[in-house]
């Protein structure tokens, strides 16, 4: 179980069909919030009201909303992806910000991956700040939480996936790469990038370029980037 905060996460974890319960301050409850409690309430979950100042003392947010969850964790083992023929995996090799692994899951949900995986050493994506940042994203795209780098990649390719990792310089334009076929992308730690263990678990590298003099994108950014120019490519294949 992991707490769920706000209207818009909460709304998508109910659509998950992962909401145990939902914990409300009808004071500060409006239509909307009201109306996930009674979603709750018909799937079979429970609903408890709260007393004022409650939410404020629990919550990990400066100003509160008026409704949180508890929900069972939606993460899967890394074996149950095998069975769906993935074509494009994120993987995350100790990304520790949450706020950027949020964004990282949102956009690949968004762009289309079939799984994003979080190795260990990377920041917990049922962290409040990382499933905040995710928008409700962590219920709409396959999420495996830990396991060894060398170990996931290895596994990966042996399924066939291409592993690319994510470099500030160096690697091929990240236009001019195929991420036609079924393709891992591997992104490091924001500050310090890939580790030197994984050196010997990849396929190629990938630069996104830059212009000005800058050194580097946000990691979240960085994963936009190359995901949606992942789908651009396969929607033209598609054509």
């Amino acid at each position: 179980m992991f707490v769920v905060e706000g209207a818009k996460v909460l709304a998508e974890a109910l659509a998950a069909g992962t909401v145990e319960s939902v914990y409300l301050d009808p004071a500060g409850a409006g239509p909307a919030e009201l109306e996930l409690a009674r979603r709750c309430l018909d799937a079979g979950g429970r609903v408890f009201e709260l007393d004022k100042g409650v939410l404020e003392r629990i919550t990990g947010t400066v100003t509160p909303q008026p409704v949180l969850g508890v929900a069972v964790d939606p993460t899967v083992a890394l074996t149950a992806l095998e069975g769906s023929g993935p074509t494009l995996v994120v993987v995350c090799v100790e990304v520790r910000d949450p706020g950027n692994a949020g964004t990282l899951l949102r956009s690949a949900a968004a762009a289309g991956a079939d799984a994003v995986v979080a190795c260990d050493g990377s920041v917990d994506v049922l962290n409040p700040k990382t499933v905040r940042a995710s928008a409700g994203a962590v219920f709409r795209v396959p999420v495996v939480n830990g396991g060894a780098a060398p170990e996931v990649l290895a596994t990966l390719a042996a399924w066939g996936l291409c592993r690319l990792g994510a470099v500030a310089r160096g690697g091929v334009d990240h236009v001019e790469a195929d991420l036609r076929a079924p393709t891992a992308l591997v992104l490091g730690n924001e500050a310090t990038g890939l580790p030197f263990e994984t050196d010997g678990c990849l396929d190629g590298r990938v630069t996104i370029p830059m212009a000005g003099g800058t050194e580097s994108l946000n990691v979240g950014i960085a994963a936009a980037v190359l995901c949606f120019e992942a789908a651009r490519q396969r929607r033209g294949a598609r054509r």
